[in-house]
């Protein structure tokens, strides 16, 4: 019997029930995966609290969307993967938060021996996010200088040292102001808090009145229209989030009047819809990881079981970074 954290209804962190379930073998298409980290993802407290992108289209679910395990049983149609390998996914759709589960092939990528399975599971959906953000999105170049928001996020961390890694001025925003160090520690060149109403002059003044050629936002209404204050003429606002709420509609006329800018709100399953874009992307975030470039850290570690109180501590803001479940 497998162990799994299922939702029957949207609320508090009390609705995550933790439960045994018996696992059919796998289709033909797909692998059986026993799981040895999991993923704690932002978005799987709003989903739980009944918000978020994408959300179920019924209840019950079990939520999760990243982890890394090894492969216990191949499907018919299986050819590439084999029992033993280790694997990790991002775009599982749900059924992660488990011990065990048949999940697409198509959707799994081989681990490298110099990822753990820890480092896997805290990176997936992160990594291949900040993939996509830096280099299809909008595609940094060297001597940009750009805005991350959330830079201390789990996401935010990997923009910042990824986009500094290729030559990047990365100008991280914090929540506050005792993160400004941490922020620094990552490599940002500059720090502002975007709770505060002057980030954008903050940012103006570091660029000379130039501005920033990209903004990368997780936040959403709080920070959009100060954020674009940031941009140059020509610059490009990306968002990938809603932390704040979602915008109200845009009058294409205001991406005039701020500079003729580009305006895109992202979702990572369009970037990563095929098993070819999955394949080259996680070996790009592999490869970076591998050299050095790129610090995986997991902050914190809960048992499966614990879902409940993962969820009640990010959600609380006890811990910051990332966090990932044990089965």
């Amino acid at each position: 019997m497998a162990k799994v954290v299922r939702i029957y209804e949207f609320g508090s962190p009390s609705v995550l029930k933790y439960e045994e379930t018996a696992i059919d073998g796998p289709a033909p298409d797909e692998i059986r995966l026993r799981q040895t980290a999991i993923g704690v993802n932002f978005n799987e407290i709003l989903l739980r609290q009944g918000y978020g992108s994408f959300p179920p289209e019924k209840l019950p679910v079990i939520l999760g969307r990243e982890a890394a395990g090894v492969v216990e049983a191949v499907g018919k149609n299986v050819k590439e993967l084999h029992v033993g390998q280790r694997v990790a996914y991002g775009m599982g759709g749900f059924g992660g938060y488990a011990s065990e589960r048949n999940i697409p092939a198509c959707k799994v990528v081989p681990l490298p021996d110099s990822i753990s399975d820890r480092q896997a599971a805290a990176m997936m959906v992160k990594g291949l996010t900040a993939h996509y953000l830096l280099h299809q999105a909008y595609e940094i170049k060297t001597g940009d200088i750009i805005l991350v928001h959330v830079v201390t996020g789990g996401v935010g961390r990997l923009l910042c040292q990824w986009a500094k890694s290729k030559g990047v001025t990365v100008i991280g925003s914090v929540s506050a102001d005792e993160k400004a160090d941490f922020a620094t520690g990552l490599g940002c060149d500059f720090v502002v808090n975007h709770q505060k109403q002057d980030f954008d002059k903050q940012v103006l003044e570091f660029t000379n009145g130039n501005g920033v050629k990209a903004v990368y936002d997780p936040i959403g209404k709080d920070t959009f229209m100060r954020s674009l204050n940031c941009l140059t003429r020509r610059g490009h606002f990306v968002g990938f989030g809603d932390l704040s709420g979602k915008l109200a509609p845009i009058d294409p006329a205001l991406l005039m009047e701020k500079g003729s800018i580009t305006f895109i709100r992202t979702s990572l399953r369009h970037f990563m819809s095929t098993p070819q874009e999955l394949s080259a992307a996680a070996s790009e975030l592999f490869d970076i990881v591998e050299k050095s470039r790129i610090k995986i850290d997991y902050d914190q570690c809960y048992s499966l079981s614990e879902s409940a109180k993962a969820h009640t501590d990010i959600e609380q803001r006890k811990v910051s970074g990332i966090s990932i479940l044990l089965p």
